[in-house]
């Protein structure tokens, strides 16, 4: 079945493009006039995607996005007004998947849609990772490291920081470039191997913190990967 997209937009007429262009590609589509209206529809029929407005009545995009990330992992892409950086980088912060600024091309709202769903479709391989004595629920956005007698120490990560650490236990082994983790980790944003880097080193330091000190590994002039095989 065609994946179901529901678009959270209280401008009727802008909400009627979205929806026609998607359909014309073959999408089931739902439409939420408001924030309230978006989050009980997301709970009841649990879509693919969401386009998701910033500015609605009863809940704005932010708070539906904050509730929808406490829930799920379903794919967010934000259609908004909203055009200023500190915007795009609280959306991304907040776990949005991609950042599209009104006045659109529909054209490009579908294409990104489909891109962001190829994205999700690949990280479907399993619920659980295990990599080493980590074990990692990519549904309940929980990190545990397992002991030798069986027991389970919980980690607290930020998002940018479960997503990196899921990213590269897919493929342990592999060294991923900044670049790579830039795309798959933070879609949309304008980030420096720097940024990587930050995450990176607080997303080693909480694993020195819970007895794995090396994790992830450098590779100078390379990236990144979390483990040596």
């Amino acid at each position: 079945m065609n994946a179901l997209i529901l678009i959270a937009e209280d401008d009727p007429e802008i909400a009627d493009i979205i929806r026609a262009y998607l359909e014309r590609e073959g999408f089931r589509t739902v439409h939420a006039g408001d924030g309230r209206i978006a989050l009980d529809l997301h709970h009841a029929l649990k879509p693919d995607l969401i386009l998701l407005d910033v500015s609605m009545p009863r809940m704005d995009g932010w708070e539906v996005l904050s509730a929808v990330r406490q829930r799920s992992t379903t794919p967010v892409i934000m259609v908004t007004a909203l055009d200023q950086d500190i915007d795009k980088l609280q959306a991304l912060r907040i776990g949005a998947d991609d950042y599209v600024v009104k006045p659109f091309n529909p054209v490009e709202v579908v294409a990104r849609t489909k891109a962001v769903l190829r994205r999700a479709a690949g990280d479907h391989g399993g619920v659980v990772l295990r990599a080493g004595p980590l074990e990692i629920d990519r549904e309940a956005h929980e990190v545990r490291k397992i002991a030798a007698d069986g027991t389970a120490a919980r980690l607290s990560l930020t998002l940018t920081e479960f997503r990196m650490l899921v990213h590269l236990a897919r493929n342990p082994h592999r060294v991923f470039s900044r670049g790579e983790l830039v795309d798959a980790c933070l879609p949309g944003s304008d980030a420096l191997d720097r940024t990587v880097d930050s995450h990176i080193s607080k997303l080693r330091r909480k694993l020195g913190q819970a007895g794995l000190p090396d994790m992830p590994q450098g590779v100078r002039g390379v990236g990144y990967r979390l483990m040596q095989s």
